[in-house]
């Protein structure tokens, strides 16, 4: 049976959320989205004043905490207006539809992994063809879709079939990414702070600190994380001056700047340049 959630579009666009550079699974459909976590999906579209979720009825508390419906996100907006911040006061005004998703931790971990030095097109097919090659096929509402592999499924290939689906050298990183998240609670791991969790992500193989603080941020919703890219970058030079060239330093400067609204700063600030500069 189908369950549909209704909520009030101001603080949830379908869009914004999607679009902002933290999920790679969903594919645009006649409804609207067709979004896949783990092995679930649901189909999210917003028409005006309303966001509207369709999902599977046993599935509703699952993309309901997925979404992140239970925060109050104009107290975030509200905080982004007061801050002085004038390229984070434009980007929050065009941006406001962004809310951080609560995601699977082993999923984004991988992902985000595949994602360094990588386009997010690109991503989205190398993710695709894993899920499809090691995962379980399912449907829903008439579309097919795979579920997120098991690590198992993922330690039972070697490096060459990673580099078959178009990996590269990430490939050499699977086996050592899989290993760690197979050896550890993740659920112990999500009790730590930010930085502790960094510490210890940092110290696998094919872990560096974009992937790390993107892993925080998405995979675990620390959200005092502000991952830094070649966007944020670019804002940072371009919007606050900036003189530093190290990406750690730069993290640094905006956690110390924004505090524990970082990570949702960041959201504003990086799809603002991506997509939504220009409309300003």
């Amino acid at each position: 049976m189908i369950k549909q959630i209704t909520f009030n579009s101001e603080y949830f666009n379908a869009t914004d959320t999607l679009e902002c550079g933290q999920i790679f699974r969903f594919s645009r459909v006649k409804e609207g989205y067709l979004v896949i976590s783990s092995d679930k999906a649901c189909i999210i579209s917003t028409e005006q004043d309303n966001t509207v979720i369709l999902c599977e009825e046993e599935h509703e508390n699952y993309f309901y905490n997925f979404f992140d419906l239970s925060r109050d996100y104009s107290k975030i907006y509200k905080s982004a207006q007061k801050s002085g911040v004038q390229v984070l006061k434009t980007a929050s005004k065009l941006a406001k539809g962004v809310r951080i998703l609560n995601q699977n931790s082993e999923e984004m971990t991988i992902s985000f992994m595949i994602s360094q030095n990588n386009n997010i097109p690109r991503i989205k097919r190398i993710i695709n063809a894993l899920c499809v090659s090691l995962g379980e096929k399912k449907q829903f509402m008439g579309y097919d879709y795979y579920s997120f592999p098991t690590l198992s499924a993922f330690l039972a290939k070697d490096e060459q079939f990673y580099k078959d689906t178009g990996m590269g050298y990430r490939a050499n990183y699977m086996a050592s990414v899989c290993e760690f998240l197979q050896n550890n609670d993740l659920s112990k791991l999500g009790e730590l702070s930010d930085e502790k969790l960094k510490a210890i992500l940092l110290k696998v193989k094919g872990i560096g600190e974009k992937v790390a603080n993107c892993v925080c941020l998405f995979g675990f919703h620390k959200t005092h994380s502000f991952p830094v890219d070649t966007w944020i970058e670019k804002i940072y030079i371009e919007n606050f001056n900036g003189k530093l060239n190290n990406r750690d330093k730069i993290t640094q400067y905006f956690k110390k700047l924004f505090g524990e609204n970082s990570g949702y700063f960041q959201q504003y600030l990086f799809y603002y340049k991506r997509s939504l500069e220009k409309l300003q």
